[in-house]
């Protein structure tokens, strides 16, 4: 496989100095103007059957720093705002291509706090960066090396909820490279009691990250809710100390999925999931909670674009693939089969972990459609007792 250059984002934490945390403060806000005033224009536009792209905006803003009420957008360095107008060209050709829905506006309560700047708007030198409108480099923590003469392309700083501040470098990483093909595969059932079943029977445990914290965010969500709405010092510290409880939590998640992904791909060549509806199983009431904690739709990006890397294969069977009634056996369908059911026996004797069972079948079903092009819902009653997704992938002599 021909090795391909991928760049790599590179997050650090810094600690700004007062006039830095000030500048970056302002840039946000501006960012933020900017994408509002041109997605208020594009909007109005849309509605007179017209389009407006990016080099229009561009325009507008520069006509916009020369008004009196705009005269601000001149303070801050002018990539960031042109760099918010390419992303808002970047939502709206997601847009119409039916990726995503339409654009929103940002919040200066809820939307993310960031600044995008190019080659031309900073200075990385011996291990120190240097943003525009700043004299002194940021007080970067490296905690991890960037790449051997790394030059980034884009530097990306941010400021999360619970107020830390991070810059993302954008750089080639050379030692991303495709690792040596195997003929290992493994399906993967996603659950609750269990994070993880591999069809190898291993089965990993789920965290419950956010089950452990919830008592401290329910303490720090009382204290929030004690303050009242107009009193700004006291409402934001505690509103800060529950972003930094959920903070604690995002941070534990994603370093266990880093892992476990980071983990899967090194030693599989195909690995098959489900193609989960992540966003319609959160509207059931009595298990949002724990299916957004398991974080099904975060895995599934790590592993794909990990799986991208380092030249694995990862694919997806249908949602409606009946997994767990399907005996791994036989390939005879089962009827109904509630969720407190976890073990249960087929006509032809075998007996199952439920989930188990869907992982074997879920690997079946991914080297059906990977070698022979089959589909992943089996006939309901085969007159050999076989599915289709029972199909082997076939071995090519040498």
């Amino acid at each position: 496989m021909r090795a391909t250059r991928v760049k790599r984002a590179f997050k650090y934490r810094f600690y700004p100095t007062d006039a830095q945390a000030a500048e970056l403060s302002r840039t946000f806000g501006c960012v933020r103007k900017v994408y509002n005033l041109a997605l208020a224009a594009r909007t109005e536009a849309w509605a007179r059957q017209e389009r407006v792209n990016y080099n229009q905006t561009s325009a507008m803003l520069t006509a916009w720093k020369q008004t009196e009420e705009l005269a601000y957008l001149n303070d801050v360095s002018s990539v960031p705002l042109q760099q918010a107008l390419r992303h808002l060209q970047t939502a709206f050709t997601n847009f119409f291509a039916k990726r995503a829905m339409y654009p929103r506006f940002k919040s200066r309560k809820k939307s993310r706090k960031s600044a995008e700047y190019t080659t031309s708007a900073f200075r990385f030198r011996d291990g120190k960066l240097t943003l525009a409108k700043m004299a002194e480099p940021l007080d970067i923590v490296w905690s991890r090396p960037l790449p051997e003469d790394a030059s980034p392309s884009t530097v990306t700083v941010s400021q999360d909820t619970a107020g830390r501040w991070y810059v993302s470098l954008l750089c080639e990483d050379p030692s991303v490279q495709p690792l040596p093909a195997t003929d290992t595969a493994i399906g993967i059932d996603a659950g609750l009691d269990h994070l993880l079943t591999l069809s190898t029977g291993e089965k990993i445990a789920n965290p419950r990250h956010e089950r452990r914290e919830r008592a401290r965010l329910a303490r720090a969500q009382r204290q929030l809710a004690r303050k009242a709405r107009g009193d700004g010092a006291n409402r934001a510290k505690a509103r800060r100390k529950v972003a930094k409880v959920y903070a604690r939590i995002a941070d534990r998640r994603r370093d266990h999925l880093h892992k476990i992904t980071t983990r899967l791909v090194r030693e599989t060549q195909t690995i098959v999931i489900e193609d989960l509806a992540v966003r319609n199983m959160v509207k059931n009431g009595k298990l949002a909670r724990a299916i957004s904690d398991a974080a099904w739709s975060e895995f599934r990006s790590m592993l794909e674009y990990k799986a991208r890397w380092y030249g694995r294969e990862v694919i997806a069977v249908d949602r409606w693939f009946p997994s767990s009634k399907l005996c791994s056996t036989c390939g005879s369908l089962q009827g109904m089969m509630p969720l407190n059911v976890r073990t249960w026996t087929c006509d032809c004797g075998t007996t199952h972990d439920r989930d188990v069972n869907a992982a074997k079948n879920i690997l079946a079903a991914g080297l059906a459609v990977s070698v022979c092009g089959a589909g992943v819902r089996p006939q309901r009653r085969t007159p050999g007792g076989q599915s289709a997704t029972k199909q082997k992938p076939l071995r090519r002599e040498p």
